[in-house]
């Protein structure tokens, strides 16, 4: 792992967070909720200041913040709380609070969560499948008045297991409860998608425009997800899942569509050999054309060849 420069500040326990943040002691050392409202209040009565420091956790977050006003940074983008908004953050992410910001009304909830307590449920793997953890602060979610209202109620279960006493059953039940809040809040970013088709429906116009003028070139290396994603200003994650939503294919499925039509093309009307035509579709070793294509069509290039003439 690389070292986070000078200027970072690594967090790597929860109890590092809250201390760092001035925040109250957690009261399980892999988990803290936090009410917004009264750190807030309590911060002014000790007289401490926002902390702009970038820090790098080593955990997850969840956070429903209203009452911001001003510019928070996640990675090198920014976004505007003046909404309300869902907001989360991954393991190893940079995140920061601009100088400026005002918090004199903030309010809402944090959920302060360690991977090592899912660690041994299926929700540890589970939990890196969820696209809105790797996306950008301006794709945050927005949510209406009754969604909110389900993720509180969610939130106060969360809470009143995690302040009763720890029986056999506390764990499995706290990490159900987990879950429950991450479904349903991948449920509400997927109807985001939805509702906000306008938009969604021209960001997949443009990325429609760009493959097919990238794979309309001749002897072009093979396209990435991060290609399409940084020419239309979007992280990967979130093209994916706009793409899956709308088409019921992500970026990379997209991709090797266009891939593979314009390999038939050229099996077809020219006389390219199999390797020359892998070259000039970008591939380095021809090989994994020939696995791809078969993967893709169920006929190797030169059997698909063969069955069409």
């Amino acid at each position: 792992m690389k070292k986070a420069p000078k200027d970072i500040r690594v967090l790597s326990t929860v109890t590092d967070y809250t201390r760092f943040f001035g925040l109250p002691a957690p009261a399980h050392p892999l988990l803290t909720i936090i009410n917004l409202a009264e750190a807030r209040q309590s911060a002014l009565a000790q007289g401490l200041t926002p902390v702009t420091t970038p820090i790098v956790q080593q955990f997850y977050t969840v956070a429903l913040k209203r009452g911001l006003n001003g510019p928070l940074y996640y990675g090198h983008q920014s976004y505007d709380f003046k909404d309300g908004v869902l907001f989360f953050l991954a393991p190893g992410q940079v995140f920061a609070a601009d100088a400026t910001l005002d918090t004199s009304e903030l309010s809402g909830w944090l959920l302060v969560l360690h991977p090592d307590l899912l660690s041994k449920y299926p929700l540890g793997k589970k939990i890196a499948s969820y696209g809105f953890f790797s996306y950008e602060v301006h794709e945050a979610l927005h949510l209406s008045e009754k969604e909110e209202t389900v993720l509180n109620g969610l939130m106060q279960n969360i809470e009143s297991e995690y302040e009763r006493p720890i029986d056999a059953f506390s764990e499995d039940v706290l990490i159900s409860q987990l879950e429950l809040l991450l479904t349903y809040a991948n449920r509400f970013y997927h109807r985001q998608f939805l509702t906000r088709r306008s938009a969604e429906h021209d960001l997949l116009s443009r990325f429609e425009e760009l493959l097919t003028a990238y794979f309309s070139q001749e002897e072009q290396p093979l396209p990435t997800v991060q290609y399409f994603a940084d020419a239309l200003h979007v992280s990967p994650a979130y093209l994916s899942d706009m793409l899956r939503t709308l088409t019921g294919q992500n970026t990379q499925q997209h991709i090797h569509h266009a891939l593979i039509e314009k390999a038939k093309r050229l099996l077809l009307s020219t006389s390219l050999t199999i390797n020359e035509t892998a070259f000039q579709l970008g591939f380095e070793y021809p090989q994994y054309f020939s696995r791809l294509f078969k993967s893709k069509t169920g006929l190797t290039p030169a059997a698909f060849r063969f069955s069409v003439h």
